[in-house]
């Protein structure tokens, strides 16, 4: 399928059940600001039939839902029936597998994508697609959702080349590998390493000159994968970052093309008028690849291949700049490999037509914006919830998945630049928002340099254990995992900085239900919350009742609703 689902082979759509065609779809978009449909497909069976219903929201007048099967699967218009939002096929003709998709189209905009994979019990996959149900002989996954494991990791950034540690002979590899134990023991599961493939120099590893051969100056690859060994002993998983809009200016095949368009590499590379190469943000050491050609894409897919089989997933680089029809190539080809393969895009801003099979959990880059200038004191703290809102509003469905962060490698620390008030308080933010929290690594030690080598000697114990409570009250409390429910609470403060503070509440499907208030000024607030709280810090396990009915928040506390 192509277009809207992200999917190889091509979508036909069936039933007529309202909404625009194909190319009605491309030329409404969502003009003006206007919320965008979100559609989500459950899949019900019975003896006789499956129904594939399709549920929307905002659910505006004039809304309509358009269901397209994929041509690789045996199912015809013929098999199906569409009645208003509903597709059903009997289970007589239903093929071994059927993959339905479906998009909500309003007068003013469309939605992005969701899609069900329908198979039946007998189907041997080895493996290649997960169940996320089954009911009666029939086997159902929702492959537009991350992967059960990613959904609420814990993410730990490497920035590899500051954990070389030339005191004891140590490579970065190895060096990281004498960390994982101090990381198992903060919470971290996931772990996100910055390139490691042989670069120009430049120490941030995304100036590739060769996509196939480790960085020696980290180790080689021998040592990378046992790195990714003891990681995998530890039950953490290995994020390798994939970089494929460009390569380093210092890679042989852009030597060879530079000033010679009779090159096998020349039409391999972008070129400006000039005789220059692309790039991005006058980036000087590397050359945009050109997509339109085929070797470019074989070669970048070879190395997909290389790689994907060792780790776990990918955090795609620049996602944003690399055709989506390229993503959509990766994306069939790791999850043929494995199901459970991550695909982690780097979008700034949000791009919410990525949700639709292209990748499973976006870089939530409005939040960590807000949480910058909420420690800056441009925005109000309850700006923070504005910008979680912002995920429905610009059309990601609900079933969409977010990296939370404050900083990373192209970030000043955020402690450095907002104290140590606003850093304690956002990290309760990472925590408790909906998403899987991003640690960049020296985050949680008071690390002040963003790229620095690592200082252990004189980390902040006060705040790595806040870090590693935080981190683990997630695991401990289905009130705070990534599904739950986050919704506004009224609250009011008495004492302390009114802009400063912000208290919501988050319910898990199961009932728990959690408050949580964040002050990010200096010195501590009274906090009086509009719900039945208990009055003891999830956090901390320490009382924190104030005068009346408030409870006293320096940074952040978490308390249980009572009955």
């Amino acid at each position: 399928m192509s277009g809207a689902s992200g999917q190889s082979g091509s979508a036909r759509e069936v039933g007529q059940s309202g909404g625009a065609s194909g190319s009605a779809r491309a030329g409404i978009g969502g003009r003006g600001g206007v919320e965008r449909p979100r559609v989500h497909l459950s899949v019900e069976v019975d003896d006789d039939e499956v129904r594939v219903r399709a549920a929307v929201d905002p659910d505006e007048p004039g809304t309509e839902v358009a269901f397209m099967l994929d041509d690789r699967d045996e199912l015809t218009e013929a098999d199906v029936a569409v009645d208003g939002r509903t597709l059903t096929v009997a289970r007589d003709r239903l093929p071994e597998r059927a993959r339905v998709y479906a998009v909500a189209v309003s007068d003013e905009a469309y939605g992005v994508t969701d899609a069900v994979d329908i198979r039946r019990e007998t189907l041997a996959d080895g493996g290649a697609v997960r169940a996320d149900s089954a009911a009666d002989g029939v086997l159902v996954d929702r492959p537009y959702d991350p992967p059960e494991w990613a959904l609420d990791a814990t993410i730990y950034e490497v920035y590899v080349r500051t954990f070389a540690d030339p005191e004891h002979d140590r490579k970065p590899f190895e060096a990281i590998r004498q960390q994982l134990d101090r990381l198992d023991e903060l919470g971290v599961d996931t772990l996100w390493l910055t390139p490691v493939l042989q670069h120009d120099g430049a120490p941030h590893g995304y100036n590739i000159v060769d996509f196939f051969e480790i960085a020696a100056d980290l180790g080689g690859r021998e040592e990378y994968q046992r790195l990714i060994d003891a990681a995998h002993e530890r039950g953490m998983n290995v994020l390798f970052d994939l970089v494929c809009n460009h390569s380093a200016r210092d890679h042989p095949f852009f030597e060879d093309a530079y000033h010679n368009p009779d090159s096998e590499y020349y039409d391999w590379y972008e070129w400006q008028e000039n005789g220059e190469p692309g790039t991005y943000f006058d980036w000087e050491l590397i050359a945009n690849f050109d997509f339109s050609s085929l070797e470019v894409r074989r070669h970048l897919l070879d190395a997909v291949d290389e790689w994907a089989p060792m780790v776990d997933g990918f955090r795609c680089d620049m996602a944003w700049a690399v055709p989506n029809g390229f993503w959509t190539e990766v994306h069939d080809r790791v999850k043929a490999m494995d199901s459970e393969f991550f695909l982690l895009d780097e979008t700034i801003p949000y791009i919410p037509d990525f949700q639709a099979g292209l990748f499973d959990m976006h870089f939530d880059s409005t939040t960590a914006f807000t949480l910058r200038e909420v420690g800056a004191g441009n925005e109000p703290a309850e700006a923070v919830l504005d910008a979680v809102d912002q995920r429905r509003k610009i059309g990601f469905p609900d079933h969409a998945s977010f990296m939370l962060y404050h900083e990373n490698h192209d970030e000043t620390r955020y402690l450095a630049s907002y104290g140590e008030s606003a850093a304690f308080a956002s990290a309760g933010a990472l925590a408790t928002l909906p998403g899987a929290p991003m640690v960049y690594a020296g985050q949680e030690t008071g690390q002040l340099g963003r790229r620095d080598q690592l200082d252990y000697e004189n980390a902040r114990e006060d705040l790595t254990e806040h870090y590693r409570r935080l981190l683990a009250l997630r695991g401990d409390h289905p009130a705070l995992a990534h599904r739950a429910s986050l919704e506004r609470v009224d609250y009011e403060v008495r004492e302390g900085a009114a802009d400063s503070v912000v208290a919501y509440r988050r319910e898990a499907a199961d009932g728990e239900a959690v408050v949580v208030v964040l002050n990010f000024a200096s010195g501590p607030a009274t906090v009086a919350v509009d719900a039945a709280v208990d009055g003891t810090d999830l956090v901390t396990g320490e009382s924190v009742v104030g005068d009346g009915d408030g409870v006293v928040v320096d940074d952040v506390v978490v308390v249980p609703v009572g009955a």
